[in-house]
């Protein structure tokens, strides 16, 4: 989607178009399955146990994926519209009971208890550069000290070495 049909539906809507994204079709960014990171963490037996905290989940593919007995997920997203096609897709899941879908907006969201692993799949780099302090505390504020905080980012602009660094 180009960044003009995005301003469009941003437009009068209080999540900053992502609703309107969803109501209108216009995801581009949501692959419809589960991401290959997640994939290749289940196979390796490499995820922690106990509560999981996906921000930004969409359909929330890696959501259920993750979710299991020893595993329960929280997914977020801002967009209701989301969110409720997130709980008709997956209500039949047989592993319905170790996962929750919520609409909200992570930044005034406090959950009454923290989590041993946060799985940002591109959440942070959807967020307002100007906000990028405020998600490393509300990150820090619900991960348990000794959690684990994985954070897959778009590729950046600026090559160091194998690694790419953004500049604002």
């Amino acid at each position: 989607m180009k960044s003009s049909e995005f301003q469009k539906l941003a437009e009068l809507d209080p999540t900053g178009g992502w609703d309107n994204c969803w109501k209108y079709g216009k995801q581009t960014w949501d692959l419809g399955k589960e991401t290959p990171a997640v994939l290749d963490l289940l196979r390796k037996d490499a995820l922690p146990k106990g509560r999981i905290f996906v921000p930004g989940c969409g359909t929330g593919y890696d959501v259920v994926a993750m979710a299991g007995p020893d595993r329960y997920v929280v997914g977020m997203d801002i967009s209701e519209t989301c969110v409720r096609k997130s709980q008709k897709l997956f209500s039949g899941s047989p592993n319905v009971n170790y996962f929750t879908f919520l609409q909200g907006d992570f930044f005034k969201w406090n959950p009454e208890d923290k989590f041993d692993l946060i799985f940002d799949y591109t959440f942070f780099c959807a967020i307002d550069p100007s906000m990028r302090k405020a998600w490393g505390q509300k990150m820090r504020d619900i991960l348990n000290p000794d959690g684990e905080l994985i954070a897959l980012m778009f590729p950046g602009r600026e090559k160091l070495g194998r690694w790419t660094k953004r500049i604002p």
